[in-house]
């Protein structure tokens, strides 16, 4: 009879565990989440990170590969692969004079002492070392060839430490956009052995799984060409160790495909830098908000309207800026993308930190609009076409990239409000390497293109903007200032820009900058493209940049509810 109650009792403790197990153990079916699997729209032709720009690239390495610097979601500089950046506050940047007189800078960074690459040796000097020389070979084919061009010595006092000579002064030399540690000890016996084919040859396309090519918290483990990447953990990452232990990187290039998987569960998430195109996921955020976060960021691309002013019609600022009050922009963003893309003042990015915020976007004023017109002799005809003192028309040639849809039914909205302040839009789409490749490039075009440029944290506009930058036939058609956009005062201010290192100096000339452009109009500004990242209710910590360094890169942030 006293043996009752103890029975009891041990049954009850036994049926209480039993429950708390119960209750702490996942749904039936269900499995840890230690695998994440993201849709990416396009695949990367190199693994190398100084071989093309791409996109699809600099995500992927974003999780495997940690670069000297970066910017961050604020936008600004930091260390990923050094201890401290370099200013010339803390010793780091030291003005001197090159050896023939010139005014140049030293610059010097120092290694974090517990980055390792996979195969377990550390990232030291020597990486630096031969990251620097192959990009000073014309040969070897790298990005951020000017970069290496003023970079005229190396010098290093111990496997820590990096010092590069420069023989020009320039207020964002501590950042190292681009410069980055490369494996001496797999690849430069590869470099030297051919450096005009090293492009071709590097272990990061011929032995892409090498543990010893990947210094960040994962690391390649299976490549399949054009359709996605494995990545696992970095066992010689000492960094703050990842939530997953595997991350696949899928590949759909076809949009439609790419949001079918997503919603079918075979792809967690699409990477906001190369996904869903803003119309797409603005549609399926309608439909499937309670499945997925949402978030909309501005990123690199600027949209705008170059604007050819060396033709007779737009060389006139009066009808430049006529123009510009013709469009309806707020109305357009609004009724084409969900107001998730804001209006641009200026080229300069919205989260960068010299924008001049007091410098407003243009309206939209077609009664101004109006009066510039008249003022510059452009009068309504019998059509509702304006006309000058000749009787020429006031028609300008309008163009973008034929089949994207998005783009030609904005210029097709632009060609009905410049109707309604008289003005004749032509539009006449080209293929991609059409516009490109001949049209822009080589100044064939007499009206307006629709396109993007891509921006950065204080990218100084120097190719866009100088008047050494007009491609002309004589200089093989080099140059990026397609407008053909002449000002002095501009030339003056991109050349004295970069090389002014206080910030509170270039901030005044930055407004310059700002005004300039806003007042003269050698583009029209449109918006800002946003890129919209799609995530799982259940993953935390993505936080997306807006700039050149993408969101993979803090990978380790990236939590499980």
């Amino acid at each position: 009879m006293q043996m009752a109650p103890t029975h009891t009792a041990s049954w009850g403790r036994r049926a209480l565990v039993a429950l708390l197990a119960l209750l702490a153990a996942p749904p039936a079916g269900a499995q840890p989440r230690d695998t994440l699997t993201i849709g990416i729209s396009q695949a990367t032709g190199t693994f190398h990170p100084n071989i093309e720009s791409m996109a699809a690239k600099s995500y992927i390495l974003g999780f495997a590969r940690r670069p000297l610097t970066g910017h961050g979601p604020d936008w600004l500089p930091l260390c990923l692969a050094c201890e401290t950046l370099p200013t010339i506050e803390n010793g780091g940047v030291v003005l001197e004079t090159t050896p023939d007189g010139k005014p140049g800078m030293r610059v010097t960074w120092r290694l974090r002492d517990d980055l390792r690459w996979g195969d377990g040796r550390p990232v030291t000097a020597e990486d630096m070392r031969f990251a620097w020389e192959a990009g000073r070979a014309f040969e070897t084919g790298f990005g951020g060839a000017e970069f290496y061009r003023s970079a005229y010595e190396f010098l290093s006092d111990g496997p820590r430490s990096v010092t590069l000579r420069f023989d020009k002064r320039s207020f964002d030399a501590g950042s190292a956009e681009g410069f980055e540690p490369l494996p001496a000890h797999i690849d430069r016996a590869i470099w030297e052995a051919d450096r005009r084919n090293y492009r071709s040859r590097t272990a990061y396309d011929t032995d892409t799984t090498n543990p010893g090519l990947w210094n960040g918290p994962y690391r390649v483990t299976a490549v399949q060409p054009g359709a996605g990447v494995t990545l696992e953990r970095n066992e010689a990452w000492a960094g703050p160790a990842p939530t997953f232990r595997r991350i696949n990187i899928r590949v759909v290039e076809n949009s439609a495909a790419l949001e079918a998987q997503l919603l079918a569960g075979q792809i967690d998430m699409v990477a906001g830098e190369l996904g869903f195109s803003l119309d797409q996921a603005i549609a399926l955020e309608r439909r499937a908000r309670n499945r997925f976060r949402f978030s909309y960021r501005p990123g690199l691309v600027w949209e705008h309207l170059d604007l050819r002013l060396d033709n007779p019609v737009l060389a006139d600022i009066r009808v430049r800026q006529a123009l510009m009050l013709a469009i309806d922009r707020p109305k357009i963003t609004a009724s084409l993308f969900d107001n998730r893309q804001p209006v641009a003042a200026t080229a300069i990015h919205p989260d960068d930190p010299m924008l001049d915020r007091s410098l407003a976007p243009w309206p939209f004023d077609p009664a101004r609009a109006s009066a510039l017109l008249e003022e510059a002799g452009w009068r309504p005809g019998p059509d509702g076409i304006r006309r000058n003192a000749e009787g020429a028309r006031l028609a300008i040639d309008l163009q973008t990239t034929a089949g994207n849809r998005s783009r030609e039914t904005v210029l097709q909205v632009i060609q009905g409000m410049w109707r309604a302040a008289g003005v004749e839009a032509r539009i006449a789409n080209q293929p991609p390497r059409v516009l490109f490749g001949e049209t822009l490039s080589q100044r064939r075009f007499q009206g307006a293109v629709l396109y993007a440029w891509i921006s950065s944290p204080e990218n100084v506009p120097r190719t866009t903007l100088h008047s050494d930058e007009i491609p002309t036939a004589e200089r093989n058609w080099s140059g990026q200032n397609y407008p053909g956009y002449r000002n002095p005062e501009m030339d003056a201010l991109l050349e004295a820009l970069p090389q002014e290192l206080d910030a509170a100096k270039r901030r005044p000339l930055w407004a310059r900058l700002q005004a300039m452009t806003h007042r003269d109009l050698p583009a029209i500004p449109l918006w800002h493209r946003a890129e919209p990242h799609v995530r799982p209710q259940w993953l935390d910590g993505v936080r997306p940049t807006g700039n050149m360094s993408p969101s993979s890169l803090w990978v380790t942030d990236w939590r499980v509810r």
